[in-house]
């Protein structure tokens, strides 16, 4: 395949070709700090007629270690496969693709992609109000109505695959002791037992998640991923985008995005179950209550992983750790979930 696979590499003749638009010229933008860390993502601007303003453009990592996870995890394959066959089947605002190639020999690829950089990003560190949780829910429902129980097995990666399940149990033991020393004032008593219990529920617990009903789901609804307008939201980065329990969705965003005044304003299972319903899809609350406590547990992994790995010498790498391994903590005391990963183990 001949396609750009880095900023250096874009001409104004493929960009012409692949946007179906004469393109005069060029200039390629990076993105700020934090954005793509496991891929490169760029802002091109452009000129020409009839060409967009400006579009964003994403390409493999530059860094071999970063691109090494990637293919672990196939996770330029998943976003280059959502845009192609998911993006168009789903009511979910997502960012319009202009193109998207690439080659399984190199694993190299590129996206380009509308430019909604005039929309809100959200936060995880600083969080959100009910009101826009209220819209990331309705967002997510519709992502979940609209493929709910289709049959996406022959495209894409079930969660429940043998890379994600180990690669969360390695995780899980290797940040957990980094947790314990940076983060030991916001583990609740009693919880020394999930150093060796969690890696053990891990292959339980993702099975449960993954028996039917499944979805689509993004696997990555953190705040950080969610532009927001005046009335909804729009989900971006794709690269974990799986099928799964449509409440690991919920459960990400709500146990490790929402403050703890938000997170006890509501009921949020039932809020996402009244849109699930007003969608038109008809499911009992216990069992997407009963998923979502499965969820939630499952993703302490996550929290453990990002916040024992992170470069703790940043200032907003060492406030995001605290901030979603505390909301997730509190989350599971809540829902008294820790008995339930000793019983998993």
């Amino acid at each position: 395949m001949s396609f750009p696979s880095s900023p250096d590499q874009l001409t104004g003749a493929w960009l012409g070709r692949v946007l179906g638009r004469r393109v005069d010229d060029f200039r390629v933008e990076p993105l700020g700090a934090g954005t793509g860390i496991i891929g490169l993502v760029t802002r091109i601007h452009l000129s020409g007629p009839g060409a967009p303003s400006s579009i964003i453009a994403k390409f493999p990592s530059p860094s071999a270690d970063n691109r090494a996870v990637a293919a672990t995890y196939d996770m330029y394959g998943r976003e280059v496969v959502f845009y192609r066959s998911v993006a168009p089947e789903i009511t979910l605002r997502v960012p319009a693709c202009y193109h998207a190639e690439l080659d399984r020999d190199t694993y190299d690829f590129v996206l380009l992609l509308e430019d909604l950089g005039h929309l809100r990003v959200g936060d995880q560190v600083q969080g959100c109000t009910a009101d826009e949780a209220h819209r990331v829910i309705q967002g997510i429902a519709r992502l979940h109505a609209s493929t709910w129980g289709k049959p996406f097995a022959g495209t894409l990666l079930c969660h429940d695959n043998a890379a994600q399940r180990d690669g969360m149990m390695a995780g899980f033991r290797l940040g957990w002791p980094v947790v314990k020393e940076q983060f030991a004032d916001l583990l609740p008593p009693g919880t020394d037992f999930l150093g060796e219990a969690m890696p053990n529920a891990v292959p339980g617990l993702l099975a449960r998640m993954c028996r039917p009903p499944m979805s689509v789901a993004h696997a990555d609804v953190r705040l950080d991923n969610v532009l927001f307008d005046d009335r909804a939201i729009a989900l971006v980065d794709w690269q974990s985008v799986c099928t799964s329990a449509p409440e690991q969705d919920l459960a990400y965003f709500v146990t490790q995005s929402l403050p703890e005044p938000v997170r006890r304003a509501e009921d949020w299972v039932a809020v996402y179950h009244d849109a699930l319903r007003r969608e038109g899809i008809d499911c009992e609350l216990a069992a997407c209550r009963q998923r979502f406590r499965i969820s939630a547990l499952y993703l302490l992994c996550y929290a453990v992983v990002i916040a024992g790995t992170l470069d703790l010498g940043n200032e907003r790498g060492r406030r995001l750790g605290r901030t979603l391994l505390g909301n997730c903590l509190g989350s599971l005391a809540e829902l008294d979930a820790f008995d339930l990963a000793r019983e998993m183990a």
